[in-house]
């Protein structure tokens, strides 16, 4: 699962340009080695981070990061909404979001489902890549790319990994929407507005302005007016 995030992550960071970069969670991997930016951050309350913070309440100047890396945070925080406003807030505009999350609609999602199973990653709340859309574009993000990954099932021994490595490779093909981890690409839009003006309003105006030095240059003309010999 590492390997193939880390793929994901790599080709899609590796053009995107800027100067600050955000990765939030996951402090102990940096997932955002392909990037050329001067300032790459890992933020986390806890571990290898090299800024302190909590996700939903970055201390950091709204309108000054170029890119934010959320790997698995969403799923484990207990208010995602609030993240995700934290990261519109802190992004410039046309500023990158790179998302990955787990899927309840694959055999990672069924096994958490009907198993007992306890710990990392059987305690997240799984998201449906639908709702993840919904999420991003009630914020004004636009998605501009993403995938699907890891078909293999949550096995433990390497054996039963190998004989089911042929799902991998036919899992975007066969069964595209079936993949533990989601991936999304979106991008912050701001809208902007402009007064458009009808041109009968523009040539009234026009004319108005005109009118007004005529008659001021009339009215001196008519206090002082000239002697003809």
């Amino acid at each position: 699962m590492l390997a193939r995030e880390r793929a994901y992550i790599d080709k899609t960071v590796a053009d995107i340009f800027g100067y600050n970069a955000l990765q939030i969670g996951l402090p102990a991997f940096d997932l955002l080695r392909a990037n050329r930016m001067p300032l790459r951050a890992r933020v986390d309350p806890i571990g290898a981070a090299s800024l302190r913070a909590d996700g939903a309440e970055l201390p950091v100047t709204s309108a000054s990061i170029d890119l934010v890396l959320l790997p698995h945070v969403l799923e484990f925080s207990d208010n995602p909404h609030q993240i995700l406003r934290e990261v519109e807030r802190v992004l410039v505009p046309d500023g990158h979001l790179v998302v990955s999350c787990f899927n309840p609609v694959s055999l990672w999602g069924m096994c958490r489902t009907f198993s007992k199973r306890d710990g990392y990653p059987w305690r997240g709340r799984f998201i449906h890549l639908m709702r993840l859309k919904d999420w991003l574009a009630l914020l004004g993000f636009e998605v501009a790319g993403g995938a699907m990954g890891c078909y293999v099932p949550p096995c433990t021994s390497q054996k039963w990994i190998d004989r089911f490595k042929f799902m991998e490779s036919a899992g975007d093909r066969w069964w595209p929407f079936s993949g533990a981890v989601t991936f999304l690409h979106a991008i912050k839009r701001v809208r902007g507005m402009r007064v458009i003006t009808p041109r009968w309003a523009q040539r009234t105006r026009s004319k108005q302005l005109a009118a007004v030095p005529q008659k001021q240059e009339d009215q001196l003309a008519a206090r002082h007016p000239t002697e003809h010999p």
